[in-house]
């Protein structure tokens, strides 16, 4: 039974099965897929946050190293002997590396970070001199 609807209508069947075919061929995961990345800039602090659901936040390394803040999560591939035959397979849990450059107005020693429903938050602190300052009336004599 396929649960997979074919999407192109314009081979045979046999020719589209043939050219289609994963040949159940098992090669190695090189590839990277980079998590998408939202980034907000508040008054006080800076907010990153990178959709990575799936993932353990123990999995997670978060580096500031030489003004260069470097997100990273790697994930060894498990060789897993299952019941049945897969016709298909897309789960995929790949290892990635974000890195970002700190604009000098970041306390790089206040960075802090939480994840919860497969959202990773970074929040990067300002330093106080780089905050917005209220305005200041000066009184003429």
């Amino acid at each position: 039974m396929n649960l997979i609807r074919k999407q192109t209508p314009f081979f045979p069947s046999l020719i589209d099965d043939f050219i289609y075919n994963d040949w159940n061929i098992k090669s190695p995961s090189h590839s990277s897929t980079m998590p998408a990345v939202n980034i907000k800039e508040l008054d006080s602090q800076f907010e990153i946050e990178l959709a990575v659901p799936g993932i353990q936040k123990e999995d997670f390394a978060i580096e500031v190293e030489e003004g260069i803040l470097s997100i990273s999560s790697t994930q060894e591939e498990e060789q897993v002997n299952e019941k049945g035959k897969f016709t298909r397979r897309e789960f995929s849990y790949n290892s990635f590396r974000r890195s970002f450059t700190l604009p000098d107005s970041v306390d790089p020693t206040k960075i802090d970070a939480s994840y919860s429903n497969g959202v990773l938050r970074v929040l990067l602190p300002k330093h106080k001199e780089a905050q917005p300052q209220p305005k200041k009336l000066i009184k003429i004599r």
